[in-house]
């Protein structure tokens, strides 16, 4: 297959409508049909059901519709990847891209027994909003990411373990629930004077929630600190409370694995290396 017919595919698919599609493609109705139907020829398989109103996907067409959207991603991905050594003279440094406020003492354990490798080459560490990480190794602005079960999606991804860990509710010291050992996930989410916080999705929008919209762990520990709201964070949150903070175990929440992950295609070396250290330690 070619990267031009998945396009016209994909568009197809999630436009459920050929006239629609070949609008958005800025074409012309009838090429667009043919090349779906050489496709189909080409597959040997019903990719689409022509209803009136339009197309629906097929049990193979929801196949090709997620291997093509990977597909495309991973053309795309090198073709970023690729500009992005050739712009730094073929010397680029490795993107290592991360949730910011999270997970900082293994980066740094990490970064510093990579730096002490004879091979190591330069890494470049991108702050992100949550989600932002997947995305960013996906789409090639970064080489490797450091992420998070169950919370990130991992799909399509080779990972490596680093740590697992509890989860905890972050609150003000002083607050009346401060004083438990221990509460489960939906005491947390029903004290009535600290609503749980929404976060961001990648598409602007807030997850659902009745706290305060936030976009970074600094932001949401200032509004802790002042009574506004509490957080559910891993227990490796600990280490960077100040005053003002108390912490309470959650006894039936999930627990999250750091993991690092990088694309099953990755010829880096720089990211080889990094992957080793990261075993390693």
């Amino acid at each position: 297959m070619e990267t031009r017919e998945l396009r016209y595919f994909v568009a197809v698919a999630e436009e459920e409508h050929v006239g629609r599609a070949a609008e958005r493609l800025g074409m012309a109705q009838p090429p667009l049909s043919r090349a779906i139907a050489q496709l189909e020829r080409r597959l040997g398989a019903d990719l689409f059901v022509r209803t009136p109103r339009g197309m629906a996907l097929t049990s193979a067409g929801r196949t090709l519709l997620d291997e093509g959207r990977a597909a495309l991603a991973a053309v795309e991905a090198a073709e970023r990847r690729t500009r992005r050594v050739a712009d730094a003279g073929g010397r680029a440094p490795v993107v290592l891209t991360a949730k910011a406020g999270a997970s900082s003492e293994i980066m740094a354990k990490l970064l510093d027994a990579y730096a002490a490798e004879p091979d190591a080459v330069d890494v470049e560490v991108v702050l992100s909003p949550p989600g932002h990480q997947a995305v960013m190794l996906r789409d090639g602005r970064a080489d490797v990411a450091i992420l998070h079960r169950p919370f990130d999606d991992l799909s399509g991804f080779d990972v490596d373990e680093l740590a697992s860990e509890s989860q905890v509710l972050i609150l003000p010291s002083g607050h009346p629930a401060s004083s438990r050992e221990s509460m489960t996930v939906e005491e947390a989410g029903s004290i009535p004077d600290l609503p749980l916080p929404r976060w961001p999705e990648l598409d602007g929008t807030y997850r659902d929630g009745p706290g305060p919209e936030l976009r970074d762990l600094t932001q949401v520990l200032q509004l802790v600190r002042l009574g506004r709201t509490a957080v559910v964070l891993p227990e490796s949150a600990r280490a960077n409370l100040r005053d003002g903070l108390a912490v309470v175990a959650l006894s039936d929440a999930a627990r999250v694995t750091t993991v690092i992950a990088w694309p099953p295609h990755s010829t880096s070396v720089g990211v080889a290396g990094l992957v080793r250290t990261a075993s390693r330690l």
